[in-house]
């Protein structure tokens, strides 16, 4: 079965990889950019494309409702090419106000446009100090100090918006560090998953899972991917073909 699908972020680097699934899978998808030069290559690979600042509470409310999604997908973020070190800092500051103010944004707009499920990117290194594996019942590291404390803030309000959200269901999908095409890197250390595998896991939360958050990550000894394996029938092997 087919859905409208709204998704934010569609230009980023799971985005890419996203469009592609979603469209194979039957799905309708609005899929947003920031950058009108973007537009174009969304539209190529089978997306409506959108040209929508998140920031822009009443423009994005307008678009969302316009699309009439059953389903949002949020794959936000505000990171430098590559993950640049040396953009980095600046980059957390920008990267933990898309997870907050504009996770808000689009809750409220979700939520005006009658959407029934949203899922969200979040990072799975932003756990407390304490046993690993880490379950995604494991507490987050509030405590952090310095520029983690602002990645970790974002990435708790991110959540708390997400979870939050009712009537909506919301699914956040926790991500290990990602590699592959689009990402500025061809390894990651763990935990870590690659581009397409992480898509999968956003395209699979379109029909499966009940509102949580799931570890999405190849094996590790740092957290427990159990609940994605079962729940969402994902697996870390999968890739795009070609």
């Amino acid at each position: 079965m087919g859905y409208r699908i709204f998704l934010a972020g569609a230009s980023g680097a799971i985005g890419r990889r996203l469009v592609p699934q979603l469209v194979a899978a039957g799905h309708q998808v609005t899929a947003t950019t920031r950058q009108a030069a973007r537009a174009e290559d969304l539209r190529a690979l089978g997306a409506d494309p959108v040209v929508v600042d998140v920031f822009d509470a009443n423009a994005l409310r307008a678009a969302v409702v316009a699309a009439r999604p059953e389903i949002v997908i949020h794959q936000l973020t505000d990171l430098p090419a590559g993950l640049d070190p040396s953009k980095m800092a600046e980059a957390t500051t920008r990267n933990a106000r898309i997870r907050d103010e504009g996770t808000r944004n689009l809750v409220e707009a979700a939520k005006a446009a009658g959407t029934k499920r949203l899922i969200a990117q979040s990072i799975a290194w932003v756990y407390a100090p304490g046993a690993e594996p880490h379950a995604e019942t494991d507490p987050l590291d509030s405590g952090a100090e310095g520029g983690r404390a602002v990645s970790v803030g974002g990435v708790i309000a991110l959540e708390k918006h997400v979870l939050g959200a009712s009537p909506i269901t919301g699914i956040v999908l926790r991500y290990g560090h990602l590699y592959g095409p689009g990402t500025g890197t061809e390894t990651a250390a763990g935990p870590a998953v690659h581009v397409d595998a992480a898509a999968y896991a956003a395209l699979l939360a379109v029909e499966r899972g009940t509102q949580g958050a799931f570890n999405v990550a190849e094996p590790n000894g740092r957290i427990t991917t159990d609940k994605a394996v079962t729940e969402l029938g994902w697996h870390a092997g999968f890739r795009l073909a070609g």
